[in-house]
């Protein structure tokens, strides 16, 4: 597969989805995406200890797990980055060797809180994460992973100081910036003032509807838009669907009646249960 650097120097949007295990990962690829995201805050609602308490090693075996299925470039969420300026080092070095195509560092405060997740934001000075962007970059070793330098300064402290945060991580060094936003007139403002590439979160019902089009945001400068947490939220109601409906001794409404085991039978595809039962028929002898 063509490397994210690569897909990033483009004139095209790429959406990378959330996956969380190499099976998401081929479905993903399998939809005709061209890049994955590993979202911290969904990982860490999946494990049900939420992003505050996820650590890099998790982070990096899901990723090694996932590069041993599908060749997808994966795009992690690393937060704070584990650590002062002087941990992005280590933070790098395992990124690097589990394979990530790009690694996000935030400013966020360490250790992380948990009430991020309701909106209230605890931010270094930008001193600071200009530090930890140069450590990364000093750190890096693969040309080709892209180090982004994310800021959620818009919510604590307005559109002005993200936008002076993110012209001082790209003189850091950062490959891609990503000024935290869903609103698309922030986007826009965004994408005027800051150089291009740029990174987004897609929004949470998709492009259809939403203010700009892909191309527009193309245009403004967005390379990368992560949807971080739609395929989970499909995830959680498909599972709480069938075990009301198994609880209640009724049809799951998603699957309908006899659809169980075509959709079985896809999942054995897509984890390419065809391809080893061959291997087995050619090396074995009974």
């Amino acid at each position: 597969m063509e490397k994210l650097r690569d897909l990033v120097r483009g004139g095209d949007l790429v959406v990378a989805p959330l996956v969380l295990n190499p099976m998401m990962a081929r479905m993903a690829a399998a939809a005709g995406f061209k890049a994955g995201y590993l979202s911290g805050g969904s990982l860490g609602w999946y494990k049900c200890v939420t992003e505050a308490n996820i650590t890099l090693p998790e982070m990096a075996q899901v990723c090694v797990d996932i590069r041993a299925a599908i060749d997808l470039p994966i795009v992690l969420d690393a937060g704070g980055g584990w650590g002062d300026p002087v941990h992005m080092h280590r933070t790098v070095a395992l990124s690097q060797s589990a394979g990530f195509a790009a690694i996000e560092i935030e400013d966020q405060v360490l250790p992380r809180r948990v009430e991020h997740h309701l909106g209230r934001e605890h931010l270094v000075p930008i001193e600071f994460m200009v530090e930890r962007v140069k450590e990364c970059v000093a750190a890096r070793t693969d040309p080709n992973m892209l180090i982004i330098a994310r800021s959620n300064a818009v919510r604590p402290y307005g559109l002005d100081d993200a936008l002076r945060r993110g012209e001082a991580f790209h003189k850091a060094g950062a490959d891609m910036l990503f000024i935290w936003s869903r609103n698309a007139e922030e986007l826009r403002k965004i994408g005027e003032r800051l150089p291009p590439p740029l990174m987004m979160f897609a929004p949470a019902d998709g492009f259809h509807g939403f203010p700009l089009s892909k191309a527009e945001l193309a245009q403004l400068g967005y390379r990368l838009a992560a949807s971080s947490g739609s395929a989970l939220a499909a995830i959680v109601k498909a599972v709480r669907q069938n075990y009301e409906a198994l609880a209640k001794g009724e049809i799951d409404p998603l699957l309908g009646k006899g659809g169980v085991e075509p959709e079985m039978k896809a999942a054995q595809r897509t984890t390419g249960l065809d391809e080893l039962v061959a291997i087995e028929k050619r090396t074995m002898k009974d």
